[in-house]
């Protein structure tokens, strides 16, 4: 059975009033004020990765504007899946809300699930974009794409580490060797903090992964990150180039980080959860705090998430089937 890691983020004082409930399809509908407990962000993933970080920084600020207590709660496993079915089979209530990335884009091709993340679960807001970037350990010798591109040919079977199977930096690391003409080899983890460990240790020589793991080590000289998979560089990082620019042209993946709900929610509650990250959003210190972590923040309406992820959800269909990628 997977560890629940529960991080208690801030205990605001106050209770809300009170909220009536009615009995609804898939559960109690809030029909009150929201809110008037605590609420809990579920994580999909493990501790230490981009998603871990929008959760905690947006639960943090979120504590202290709502008056109430915002659990973070990691439920990994299976790819990530295991983390959102809790929230798909969760009461649409307000007080449990999905924190996951563009994985609910992808996994339901590459892992053949019956339902499809983005068309089940309903948008709430758009949280936050970032590249995600090619980090390599010191001891393999490359500092460019092109270089890295030359040892993989000479060394057929080079191993990439990601933050599980199903996720978009599996994707990205199937796509960069088709299209550079090498052989990888995947090493999913559960999460990108076990996955950033490794790395740091030599015990796998390079990662596809958000940048927000990866950035402290790539400063302090542990690790070194090579490229980025944005069509331009982001301006959080001016000096890394694209993988376009290191000869994998037309590789270009945008990761997103957003927020979801259990299908069932009534459109009022949808809009004030909407209204509440948002504003975390303009929370300077959160602003600050994501630029160190080489995230830009969105916000928009909920309609706006849903558009993107759908449309994700169509690319990453005709990538998985045009790579033929595989669980295994």
């Amino acid at each position: 059975m997977d560890r629940i890691a529960r991080r208690a983020l801030v205990i605001g004082g106050g209770a809300a009033a009170l909220m009536g409930v009615a009995a609804g399809q898939g559960g109690a509908r809030a029909q009150g004020r929201w809110p008037d407990r605590p609420v809990r962000f579920v994580v999909p993933l493990a501790a230490g990765g981009a998603i871990d970080f929008v959760a905690r920084q947006c639960g943090e600020v979120m504590s202290r504007q709502i008056g109430q207590q915002v659990i973070v709660e990691n439920r990994t496993g299976a790819g990530g899946t295991i983390g959102m079915d809790t929230v798909l089979k969760s009461d649409p209530d307000g007080y449990t809300i999905l924190i996951g990335n563009d994985n609910a884009a992808s996994a339901p091709h590459i892992l053949k699930l019956s339902h499809d993340y983005t068309k089940v679960l309903l948008p709430i807001i758009d949280i936050g974009h970032q590249p995600l970037v090619l980090g390599v350990h010191p001891s393999l010798g490359v500092d460019s794409l092109e270089e890295y591109i030359a040892h993989a040919k000479a060394n057929p079977g080079l191993g990439f580490a990601s933050s599980g199977v199903g996720s978009n930096q599996h994707v990205l690391g199937t796509w960069l060797a088709r299209e550079t003409g090498i052989r990888l080899e995947h090493v999913p983890y559960r999460g990108a903090g076990q996955a950033v460990n490794d790395l740091v240790a030599g015990h796998v020589k390079s990662a596809l992964l958000g940048p927000t793991a990866l950035i402290p080590h790539h400063r302090a000289g542990a690790i070194k990150i090579i490229a980025q998979s944005t069509e331009k560089r982001a301006p959080t990082l001016p000096d890394i180039p694209t993988l376009q620019e290191g000869g994998a042209k037309g590789v270009i993946l945008d990761a997103w980080y957003a927020a979801f709900a259990p299908p069932g929610m009534p459109a009022e509650l949808v809009g004030q959860i909407n209204a509440a990250i948002g504003k975390c959003l303009e929370d300077p210190r959160l602003r600050a705090a994501f630029e160190q972590g080489i995230m830009e923040p969105i916000g928009g309406p909920p309609e706006r998430l849903g558009q993107l992820a759908r449309s994700d959800s169509e690319k990453y269909e005709r990538l998985v089937r045009e790579l033929g990628i595989r669980p295994g």
